[in-house]
């Protein structure tokens, strides 16, 4: 029987390796409604295993040559590298912005259990 306590190395391996990578990717929109609207859609598709929703934020930006300043809500989505070509189509068909931010951000480590099943639930 194994220690539950031995620590163990939670490095999701590369594609190379046969390990899907899991990412996190975030997208914001300007109301909760819409928020939820994209994560539960994304989940129901099985294009990411978890999403959770902050706000609200305050964001700051350029958009057609004027600064601007809005409250937004952020969605971050758990899923794998394998499903974020799916994830990403999903969000721009779903999403009313002109050009919505949607930035991946590899995860490098994390809980061997909880990556599994990021890739269970994107199968």
């Amino acid at each position: 029987m194994t220690d539950p306590y031995e620590p163990v190395d939670p490095v999701i391996p590369g594609p190379d390796e046969g390990s899907p990578r899991c990412l996190t990717v975030l997208t914001t929109t300007d109301s909760e409604p819409k928020a939820e609207e994209l994560a539960r859609g994304a989940i129901e598709a099985k294009v990411a295993a978890c999403a959770q929703i902050s706000a609200p934020v305050t964001s700051v930006y350029r958009w057609q040559n004027a600064v601007e300043t809005s409250q937004e809500w952020q969605v971050v989505f758990k899923t794998t590298a394998d499903r974020y070509d799916a994830l990403e189509a999903h969000i721009l068909a779903a999403h009313d912005y002109d050009t919505p931010e949607i930035i991946a951000t590899p995860v490098v480590r994390g809980a061997a259990g909880y990556l599994a099943w990021v890739a269970e639930e994107t199968r």
